[in-house]
């Protein structure tokens, strides 16, 4: 693979929205965030510049499930 094939993908998998100052990916690291949080975290962070409403409502069917999994322990 070339460099600017690397870089391609590289830009697919961290566009500039998920690196303002800490890449998401290492911010849910970080915090030791399960599965749901991080989708939660995922979809906030990038709903301005992706997707919009449409991550909003992903984020916010991922909070319900946490809810729910909170609720029932």
């Amino acid at each position: 693979m070339c460099l600017q094939q690397e870089v391609k993908m590289s830009d697919k998998i961290n566009p500039p929205y998920y690196n303002k100052s800490i890449e998401t990916t290492d911010y849910i690291l970080a915090h030791d965030l399960g599965y749901l949080e991080g989708n939660i975290i995922k979809y906030i962070t990038r709903h301005r510049e992706k997707n919009g409403i449409e991550d909003l409502h992903k984020a916010e069917w991922y909070l319900a499930k946490l809810i729910k999994q909170v609720r029932n322990q």
